[in-house]
């Protein structure tokens, strides 16, 4: 399924056509600290496709560093989103807590080297002596502390003999680089909170930067894939392992982030939205979360397919989010029964057909696929159809029912409006129509509805999601609570034809004319559908 042709294969190529003995090694290392979204979804399918082309390994190693943010929980989730998207890791599931005593033994190792220091400066002003782009950094006045000091105060550190804050670990490389990650940055800080899994055993945990690269190597790492953003964090990559006696050291290759067009994929932002009751939780069927786009109804197919049509490249950019739906709708075209729905019901009489009589016209589950078989559905005297398809004007629209004018009931015959029926503040009780059995061939310039015999339907309840923001590019906004879409969520009740019983093993609909549909519950005796996304592409609130 990957494409041969992005820049990351070929470079695994010629490491292979260098030397025929290399094992390709690669690995996914989510941080669980929030469940995976759809910028994870491509990462995976990087890794996991490549070791597989080259018959190699993917492993799966949470990088678990922090333990603010980090909960068993989403561990759990996030094995969840990746079997849901048909991947399968190598070998047993790997910690960098696993590592947090080869961490801590390489961060000494640096100390005896003189290459690391204890620093008592403050988050803020540490920051401030890193400097700018524009001018270099300031020493620290703790940079030159000597080598057994140094270990007695890390080793203090260790052992909880300071608060948070009050001091750290920092590497000491060069405060004049024009790499701003490069001056003296932090590589152990104290946290005294409980790690999901180690508990209380560390009062100090290293840096995602200072453990990352260490596990790659600890793991045989061939090729270690991420995103653009760590470009300049390859330097301090590399760095660390240049300095510590461990000798395998991986390559760092980065490609473009995923960026969709009204999208965030930001955890602090999610967490924001949540916090603000915005959303309720992460598998919000709004978000592109993995959980919440499988609740949603994308299938695991579409989202690999998406992965592979975009490509890999080293070039960032904002995919527009008409691509990933028409993959989305592309499969579901294949494998979803047809049904008929009505969600803005207009009441129609059919004047020349009897109340009591009772028409069985049979239509095809599918279309293209004969193996979903046939359905029965009724035509009586009074029918509903959307009131999208009615104009109660006069023009050349032949795709809407007017007054005089003629269109055809889908799988059915034709319908002439004859009157308008109305209360006495003009609003719209129901139309009268005449029904003529007769082929459409033999009209010109006709349109096609479709329609719900009263007989034959079942109260529903119907979800519409629209974005989330009213900006493309939410990523850009200060404040992504002043774009949040008002009518993100639309509520409306109307009718399904009651043959959904008779094909309800399918908990996915297309509703002619509608969209997608996910069946969500029943209650009452009424249906309630999510729509998971529309027929063709539309930008347009519901």
């Amino acid at each position: 399924m990957i494409n041969k042709k992005n820049f990351i294969y070929n470079i695994v190529l010629n490491d292979i056509k260098k030397n025929k003995k290399i094992k390709i090694i690669t690995r996914f290392p989510p941080e669980p600290n929030g469940n995976l979204h759809i910028g994870h979804a491509k990462s995976i399918f990087i890794n996991f496709n490549l070791s597989k082309f080259y018959k190699g390994k993917c492993f799966l190693r949470f990088d678990d560093t922090n333990p603010n943010k980090e909960k068993k929980k989403y561990v759990k989730q996030i094995q969840k989103d990746i079997k849901w998207l048909g991947y399968k890791w190598s070998e047993n599931i790997k910690y960098s807590s696993d590592y947090f005593n080869l961490y801590y033994k390489y961060a000494i190792e640096l100390i005896n080297k003189k290459l690391a220091y204890i620093d008592e400066l403050n988050k803020k002003e540490i920051k401030k002596f890193r400097g700018t782009f524009k001018n270099p950094g300031i020493k620290s006045p703790f940079r030159n502390r000597t080598i057994k000091e140094n270990l007695i105060l890390f080793e203090k550190m260790k052992n909880g003999l300071y608060k948070e804050g009050e001091m750290c670990l920092r590497a000491k490389i060069d405060m004049k680089s024009k790499y701003i990650i490069l001056r003296d940055p932090v590589i152990y800080r104290i946290k005294k909170k409980i790690h999901y899994k180690t508990k209380k055993k560390w009062n100090i945990y290293p840096t995602y930067d200072f453990a990352h690269c260490i596990s790659d190597a600890i793991e045989k790492i061939s090729h270690s894939i991420c995103t653009l953003e760590f470009s300049d964090n390859r330097k301090l990559y590399e760095w660390i392992l240049n300095n510590i006696s461990i000798k395998h050291h991986p390559k760092q290759y980065e490609f473009s982030k995923l960026n969709i067009t009204y999208t965030i994929t930001s955890k602090r932002k999610i967490k924001k939205l949540i916090k603000n009751k915005i959303i309720n939780k992460w598998n919000d069927p709004r978000l592109m979360t993995l959980s919440g786009m499988k609740k949603r109804g994308y299938t695991a197919k579409s989202i690999n397919k998406f992965c592979n049509k975009i490509g890999i490249s080293k070039q960032n950019s904002n995919i527009d989010i008409s691509i990933l739906e028409e993959c989305l709708r592309k499969e579901l075209n294949k494998t979803t029964p047809r049904i008929m729905a009505v969600i803005n019901p207009l009441k129609i009489i059919l004047t020349n057909i009897d109340e009591k009589k009772i028409i069985n016209i049979k239509i095809p589950n599918h279309p293209k696929n004969k193996k979903m078989g046939k359905r029965n559905i009724i035509l009586s005297s009074i029918i509903y159809i959307d009131i999208k398809d009615f104009e109660n004007e006069n023009s050349n629209n032949f795709h809407k029912l007017r007054l005089g004018k003629k269109i055809k009931l889908k799988y059915a015959g034709i319908i002439k409006l004859k009157n308008i029926i109305k209360d006495i503040n003009l609003n719209i009780l129901y139309l009268k129509c005449k029904y003529y059995n007769i082929k459409i061939k033999k009209i010109k310039n006709i349109g096609i509805i479709h329609w719900i015999s009263k007989k034959n339907i079942i109260k529903s309840k119907f979800r519409f999601f629209n974005k989330l923001f009213t900006k493309k590019n939410p990523n850009k906004e200060k404040n992504i609570l002043s774009i949040i879409n008002p009518k993100s969520i639309i509520i409306k009740n109307g009718y399904i034809e009651k043959q959904i019983k008779n094909i309800k093993k399918h908990k996915i609909y297309q509703f002619e004319r509608e969209g997608y549909f996910k069946f969500k519950k029943y209650k009452n005796k009424k249906l309630s559908f999510d729509r998971i996304i529309s027929l063709k592409k539309n930008y347009k609130n519901n």
